[in-house]
């Protein structure tokens, strides 16, 4: 190169250079010990786990114990189907070491974001693990193959809890231990509690054991506890029962002098109430037997706000009703 057009760089410009590399290096390592300590709960930091549902968030409380902090996004009484994130959601998502959802399309509304977000972190269907030959057909309306209301089998949401523990063990090697032990302490609980509900259903007289609901959630229910089950709606909620299901249960209920029939937390009970007016018309008295929770577990903080205390509730209150 000709001496007379060579470039001479500062000194200050070379030092300038020299501590912004310095800076970002720096950085890069801090985000990444960050990073390598949020994803194996080193030097006392939580694993960030989001789920949707609250039966989930209750699994991977009680899997995760003190090693995960656990963040719901949808609260009692909350309809999954129906369900949009907000913009709180999108940042719970966001601040996530990891994600734990139903899948089978219980999520509607939210699993495109779902399967995007899949793609920078680990998003985990609870529902993944559980054999085909478990699940029950889903219907046109959701999109869905498969039935995603898995836990009201007890068995399927063991399934779950090996799944929750696992992916934590997978994510935190450090404490995989733990989780195991937590996971052995709640399946021998929900053995328990699969016992309870088989033996609970067996004592309603056979031909009394009919569960008519506010929409198809109860299938997995019915299946494995021996009861038949009807809905006034079908698997989803996201279209309103019409005056052909309406007619068509009412007639239902009559003909087969069913005397009680259930709402449920998280769907409203307008067209329930029309299916019990529309039997007294015609001289069927039809009772409501109960509350029961179906997409929704109860308030934070109480039994029923609890996977096993919802399924003892619904038991309890289909038990005493058509017993």
């Amino acid at each position: 190169m000709n001496k007379r057009f060579k470039t001479t760089v500062p000194r200050w410009a070379l030092m300038a250079g020299t501590l912004f590399l310095v800076l970002v290096v720096a950085s890069a390592c801090t985000n990444s010990k960050k990073a390598e300590q949020g994803a194996t709960g080193e030097a006392g930091q939580k694993i960030k786990a989001t789920a949707t549902i609250g039966m989930i968030s209750d699994i991977v409380g009680k899997v995760g114990g003190n090693h995960v902090e656990v963040t719901g996004i949808m609260k009692s009484g909350v309809d999954p189907h129906l369900y949009k994130a907000s913009q709180g959601d999108m940042r719970k998502l966001d601040q996530a070491d990891i994600i734990f959802y139903n899948g089978l399309h219980l999520e509607g509304k939210m699993q495109n974001i779902l399967e995007k977000i899949g793609k920078q972190k680990p998003v985990v269907p609870v529902s993944k693990n559980i054999a085909q030959d478990q699940l029950r057909s889903g219907s046109p309306e959701m999109g869905s193959e498969h039935d995603p209301h898995i836990w009201f089998n007890v068995q399927n949401w063991m399934s779950a809890v090996e799944t929750v523990r696992d992916e934590l063990s997978a994510l935190d090697a450090a404490h995989a231990e733990d989780y195991k032990a937590n996971a052995e302490a709640y399946l021998a609980e929900l053995r328990k509690l699969d016992a309870y509900t088989r033996e609970q259903i067996a004592s309603i007289p056979e031909a009394q054991r009919v569960l008519v609901t506010a929409h198809d959630a109860f299938g997995y229910f019915g299946d494995a506890y021996g009861i038949q089950v009807r809905g006034l709606q079908g698997m989803s909620t996201e279209s309103e029962a019409g005056s052909q299901d309406v007619t068509k249960l009412r007639d239902y209920l009559v003909e087969h002098k069913i005397k009680a029939i259930f709402v449920e937390s998280s769907v409203p009970r307008k067209a329930i109430d029309a299916v019990i007016q529309g039997a007294a018309q015609q001289g069927h008295t039809i009772k409501v037997g109960g509350e029961l929770y179906s997409d929704a577990m109860g308030e934070e903080g109480t039994e029923d706000g609890t996977y096993v205390g919802m399924v003892k509730h619904n038991v309890n209150t289909i038990v005493k009703a058509l017993k």
